[in-house]
């Protein structure tokens, strides 16, 4: 009796401590898994939206894979795109050259489906909203107007008239002003939000295509296609203090989020010059793929993706070291602008 009960209580030992020792590798294993992913970098935890001209869509990407995870049907030939700051939609101006579509469509971030299409004037570009995300401003290139969108109930509110050729625009942090690039006359329309009325027009480069404001509101960076520079609005005076030589036909600027560093997309030279914002010289000059329209940087400041439109590409360029480390394949014919937003539920780590 007594020998089967040590044998049933020597049983009973081994197993719970095998119990225990399985119990501890799962613990083991869990904390291992919370580990990992806690420390997935944050610049993997983002979503890109792409434009896509010749396929009449949008390529979402997945910063984490680097893959196009789906794409949107919208209207014809898409140009540009922008994310509201909430990351709940993603408008993308439709410029329909020939056939017209003149509109916004409006995409749900959280079900990637259109959910409302806007007309506005003709051959729509660029797109902002102000930082509170009541308003989008669209630049109407043949219209030479700009529409304010209240997205509210996507309609426009207001029509500004600026120069001939309107492109690319910005709005300054504190949503005050929106500044424009008029490509046809070679300067940039300043509108007042609150009133929606242009109070300066700046002379800069020729065929100013994009434009964006540093996060600390003091400048605008101006890309002038046919000058191969960048012009540097102060915005407290509205007046140009520098301009900076980068690559051939420059068309897209991207600011990192500490403000130290401009990229500015070359489609002539197929590369992207950066430029340090302290000193305004060119930094660095990272080659990427053929003829590139589009660039933005990850809310990190870790990565620039770049749209290269004739490889059918996007570029992964690692901020740190200026080099290329991936390129994202498969994002159809003519891949333009480029918008990025955090993931919705993404994790985020302490890794870097």
């Amino acid at each position: 009796m007594a020998d089967n009960r040590a044998r049933f209580l020597g049983s009973n030992i081994q197993i719970r401590n095998q119990r225990l020792s399985r119990l501890w590798l799962l613990r083991c294993l869990a904390l291992l898994a919370l580990v990992v992913l806690g420390c997935v970098s944050a610049a993997a935890q983002y979503t890109a939206y792409v434009p896509t001209h010749k396929s009449n869509s949008v390529a979402v990407i997945d910063t984490y894979t680097d893959t196009v995870v789906a794409v949107i049907p919208v209207q014809f030939q898409p140009l540009a795109v922008a994310i509201t700051p909430n990351g709940a939609f993603a408008y993308v101006t439709n410029s329909g050259y020939p056939v017209g579509s003149n509109s916004i469509s409006v995409i749900d971030t959280g079900s990637n489906i259109v959910v409302a299409t806007i007309p506005v004037g003709s051959f729509p570009v660029g797109v902002a909203f102000t930082p509170n995300g009541t308003f989008a401003y669209v630049a109407n290139y043949n219209s030479n107007s700009v529409s304010v969108i209240s997205t509210a109930t996507n309609t426009v509110a207001a029509t500004v008239s600026v120069g001939t050729g309107p492109w690319g625009l910005a709005i300054t942090p504190n949503g005050a002003f929106a500044y424009v690039t008029n490509l046809s006359s070679n300067n940039v329309s300043v509108i007042d939000t609150a009133t929606n009325t242009v109070v300066s027009t700046v002379a800069v480069g020729s065929a100013p295509v994009a434009v964006e404001v540093t996060p600390n509101g003091a400048f605008a960076y101006v890309a002038n296609q046919s000058s191969n520079n960048v012009s540097v609005i102060n915005t407290a005076t509205n007046t140009v203090v520098a301009a900076v030589a980068v690559g051939n036909v420059p068309v897209a600027v991207a600011i990192t989020p500490n403000g130290a560093f401009v990229y500015v997309a070359n489609s002539g030279s197929d590369n992207v010059s950066v430029i340090d914002t302290a000193t305004n010289t060119v930094r660095s000059t990272v080659a990427v793929g053929w003829n590139p329209p589009g660039v933005a940087i990850t809310p990190d400041g870790a990565y620039a993706y770049v749209t290269n439109e004739f490889s059918n590409t996007v570029s992964v360029v690692n901020t740190a070291t200026n080099t290329v480390v991936d390129t994202v394949q498969g994002v159809a014919l003519l891949p333009q602008g480029i918008a990025i937003m955090h993931q919705r539920n993404a994790l985020t780590g302490s890794c870097k």
